[in-house]
């Protein structure tokens, strides 16, 4: 069985505060940052630009029944585990949400994030749609950010610009798109990706700022 020891984990670039007279809010305003949004539309490179430009946000690693690719660290890419041990997790409600995917599952593990949000550090989730809604209903007070591209032929274009799947993948993933964008009204706010630095600011402040967002959905440009 895989090392289960992400509960004391914590890795160099995490920032630990006490409340708002260390930079972060209030134990009354904490809450969890999920963002999410169809395959191609640029998440990945928005959570490397945030963690970049703001160690202090804490990004949720996920734990998967995957084996390890060369270089991938446990406990810093993925909590590594086998399949008895995800079953286990998924049985005592230990995962905020958990997915299989090309026959592996993977999940977000419910303590550390638990943690990191009581201790104040600003805390983000970069998962699917099915996953935040998985979210939504065991964590409502999270708030969900569905990041959206400029068009749908955007979107398109970037999913073809990848030039490394065939014609029927590519199409498998565009009827997932549209499922995707169809889901838009269940988030709380929308970014349009048209500048990755500017969708970066958008997010600190919202974890910044809990009333910088109404609980209606919002489409911001």
């Amino acid at each position: 069985m895989a090392d289960r020891s992400w509960s004391g984990d914590v890795s160099a670039h995490e920032t630990v505060g006490a409340g708002a007279e260390d930079g972060f809010l209030p134990l009354s305003e904490r809450r969890l940052t999920v963002l999410s949004g169809p395959s191609g539309v640029g998440k990945s490179t928005v959570v490397a630009e945030l963690r970049r430009a703001h160690p202090e946000v804490w990004l949720s690693v996920s734990v998967t029944t995957r084996r390890p690719r060369p270089g991938e660290v446990h406990g810093v890419h993925y909590y590594f585990v086998d399949g008895d041990e995800f079953d286990r997790l998924v049985a005592a409600g230990e995962l905020l949400e958990w997915a299989e995917f090309a026959g592996n599952r993977y999940g977000t593990p419910r303590e550390p994030v638990l943690k990191k949000l009581a201790e104040g550090v600003p805390t983000l989730l970069e998962i699917d749609l099915e996953g935040a809604r998985q979210v939504r209903r065991s964590m409502p007070e999270a708030l969900l950010v569905f990041l959206a591209p400029p068009s749908w032929e955007e979107l398109e274009k970037r999913l073809r610009g990848r030039g490394t799947e065939p014609e029927d993948v590519i199409a498998r993933r565009l009827a997932a798109g549209r499922i995707e964008m169809a889901a838009e009204s269940e988030f709380d706010l929308t970014l349009v990706n048209t500048s990755v630095q500017d969708v970066c600011r958008r997010l600190i402040a919202l974890m910044t700022d809990p009333q910088g967002v109404t609980t209606t959905t919002n489409r911001e440009v």
